[in-house]
């Protein structure tokens, strides 16, 4: 009786520490905390339950809620999953831009979304209209050429698909092929696949065949969006491979949240490069994160 007391005293002991470390590391990195339980915890919970990938999940989503050949309704339909049901580490509508929307900021449009539901989208799209990075710099480079390190399911991919002039093209890379295959599906559900390709494999070793096999003469626009620890030697890479030329842009995601402080340094402590930083919050959350805009000076 004394040992089952014992042993029933310890387990609580052991909860009420878990409890007290888990508070103590919310207040002190909640960034962490909230990536370790949408990207471990709650993903690998749900995956199993459901026997399914999170990324199929928004992928059938989009299919059954999306309109087919609209780029704008696939990036909001995406939006509306992540933001509502399931986290997902995609650029976000707050790092884009959801300009398509910006008219329900005038009030005489707002009539005819007087149901609750509308009402809160409505606001929703509001309010998540702050920040439009991705989009302003795309749209301000106009890039014939355009590099993406990090497809994932195609959610930036079709964002700067959709602002690319006639003739343009994107060339997306990416390591995983089972987000790579989800990715094609989505791009092609969204009409942008004859600007887009996916190049699936590791970055360091597409990156030195861009001008040979894929015929690259410079890329006048590259998005960083893949692993953080291979933001500083791909950058390198991509000069070595004389793929820069003056004037290119660099935008790094996620260099706050989960992080690149190597590709900081790096970036703004090289002559040969013009840093511009833009505040922002990590994916769907209010968590602080930012994007480094890097401008290749030759």
């Amino acid at each position: 009786m004394l040992e089952s007391s014992s042993v029933l005293l310890f387990i609580i002991f052991v909860l009420i520490f878990v409890l007290l470390l888990f508070t103590v590391l919310i207040r002190k990195n909640a960034a962490a905390v909230a990536l370790i339980w949408h990207e471990i915890i709650r993903e690998k919970i749900t995956n199993f339950i459901m026997n399914q990938s999170k990324e199929q999940r928004i992928l059938d989503f989009v299919l059954q809620n999306a309109v087919r050949g609209d780029p704008c309704s696939v990036v909001d339909t995406i939006d509306k999953y992540c933001s509502q049901k399931e986290w997902a580490m995609n650029v976000g509508n707050e790092k884009g831009n959801c300009s398509r929307d910006q008219h329900l900021t005038d009030p005489s449009r707002l009539a005819k979304y007087r149901t609750s539901y509308y009402i809160h989208m409505v606001n929703y799209l509001i309010s998540s209209c702050t920040s439009i990075i991705l989009d302003k710099t795309v749209e301000e480079v106009n890039p014939s050429v355009a590099l993406e390190l990090g497809t994932y399911c195609g959610y930036s991919a079709v964002r700067i698909a959709q602002l690319l002039k006639p003739g343009a093209c994107l060339l997306t890379v990416e390591f995983n092929p089972k987000f790579a295959a989800i990715a094609k599906q989505m791009i092609e559900f969204a009409g942008v696949h004859d600007k887009v390709k996916i190049l699936e494999g590791p970055s360091e070793e597409i990156i030195p065949q861009l001008k040979k096999k894929y015929e690259v003469d410079t890329l006048d626009f590259v998005f960083l969006d893949h692993w953080k620890d291979r933001y500083t030697p791909d950058t390198i890479l991509i000069q070595e491979c004389k793929l820069l030329r003056k004037g290119s842009v660099l935008l790094a995601d996620n260099v706050i949240v989960p992080g690149a402080p190597e590709f900081l340094n790096y970036i703004r402590n090289n002559p040969r490069f013009q840093c511009t930083n833009y505040p922002s919050h990590l994916e769907y959350m209010k968590v602080k994160d930012a994007m480094e805009k890097a401008v290749f000076l030759g």
